[in-house]
């Protein structure tokens, strides 16, 4: 008698299904606008409230501060097919929320999390996280912005740069110094657009991610409720290494997804492109170049799943995911490449989607940590 073979799958028939709907609304909400969006450098606020109401901000959040449940890999569904519309700067300004919110939920108040949380989840208020400065980059212990306490409030007074969603962001989970130099004196602090002294830069133009807004926020003199601090004071740069572990698992997802992207978009072109009397796949050179890409891909998907599997069972993956980044991330790069050398000039142009993907890729490997932070971590524990 045959046994039915094991499954194997990291995604249960409620993911698949969560796959389904999310492709469902990508088909027809975004991909018909995505190229237009990508010009104007934004989206539309109304998909914010759309995407609320059918529960997607809140996947893979617990429904008891807002969310709709579910686990780590309904997040890389959901990551996967936002993917989907070919644009990570649409992906990255969408779930802005996903690196925005961690703080305000592991640590926040019940009172914060009603208020700055659920709205969010809701499609009603738009979150960033506030993390890099000008002149500190990867290097968060020497962030600058300065939190004073004065009463019931706090005195900010600062910068912040290369923020996701900062121009229409209603909200930033922003790191401040509130006591001596170095990471003991960083805290979290939620502070509202509206708050007195908050403003917001120029749109900041970059090579890819056009989709997604990105700014520079500056504080003069913002006098922020007490009440808005997250956490315990001077405990704040340990809750960013905490969140820095999703954010790469959600780059990692992002790096993966723009290989096989590239991936499916040169297996499709080649297959039609003739050259010399015959199909482009018609030539082993092709053929061999499309399988080591194929190959990498696979390979970078599988480990990634593998440590976003740990992550779930709750396994410390410090390491692991900084390899997973990184390896994703060079795949990424190498596939993208690939991609658009197989297109050859068409690659060089901004109606392919091959072009946009090399452009995208760029920052993956930057974000969430450059590659030598993630090999500075990795070699401190091997």
């Amino acid at each position: 008698m045959t046994k039915n073979p094991p499954d194997l799958s990291y995604f249960t028939a409620e993911h698949k299904q969560l796959r389904k709907s999310i492709r469902e609304v990508i088909k027809k909400e975004v991909l018909p606008y995505i190229n237009a969006w990508e010009e104007e450098g934004e989206f539309p606020r109304a998909l914010y409230p759309l995407f609320g109401e059918l529960g997607f901000f809140g996947v893979g959040f617990p429904e008891e501060v807002g969310g709709s449940g579910g686990d780590i890999f309904d997040m890389v569904v959901l990551t996967e097919e936002l993917m989907r519309a070919g644009s990570g700067g649409f992906t990255a300004g969408l779930l802005s929320l996903a690196i925005g919110l961690p703080p305000i939920l592991k640590k926040g108040t019940p009172e914060q999390i009603e208020k700055f949380a659920k709205p969010v989840f809701r499609g009603e208020r738009i979150s960033a996280l506030g993390i890099t400065e000008p002149g500190c980059g990867s290097d968060v212990a020497s962030l600058r912005t300065k939190a004073v306490k004065e009463g019931d409030h706090y005195i900010v007074n600062g910068s912040k740069t290369f923020i996701t969603s900062g121009m229409r962001a209603d909200q930033l989970t922003a790191a401040v110094r509130t006591g001596e130099k170095g990471a003991k004196g960083i805290s979290f602090l939620l502070i509202e657009k509206e708050t007195p002294g908050y403003s917001v830069g120029r749109p900041l133009k970059k090579m890819g991610w056009w989709a997604s807004d990105t700014a520079e926020i500056f504080f003069d003199n913002c006098r922020v409720p007490a009440s808005n601090l997250i956490g315990q004071e001077n405990m704040g740069f340990y809750t960013i290494m905490e969140n820095f572990q999703a954010e790469r698992l959600f780059l990692s997802i992002m790096a993966n997804m723009t290989a096989q992207l590239a991936l499916e978009e040169a297996l499709s072109y080649t297959k039609e492109r003739e050259a010399f009397g015959k199909k482009l796949n018609g030539f082993q050179v092709t053929r061999h170049k499309l399988v080591e890409m194929a190959t990498l891909v696979e390979v970078s998907r599988e480990f990634t799943y593998r440590v976003a599997a740990k992550m779930n069972a709750g396994v410390n993956q410090i390491k692991e995911i900084s390899m997973a980044k990184n390896f994703a991330c060079s795949v990424s790069d190498q596939v993208t490449h690939g991609a658009v050398q197989l297109f050859g000039g068409y690659g060089y142009m901004r109606e392919t989607l091959v072009e946009r993907l090399y452009r995208d890729n760029r920052i993956l490997s930057i974000g969430g940590g450059t590659t030598e932070i993630m090999k500075e971590i990795i070699a401190g524990m091997i």
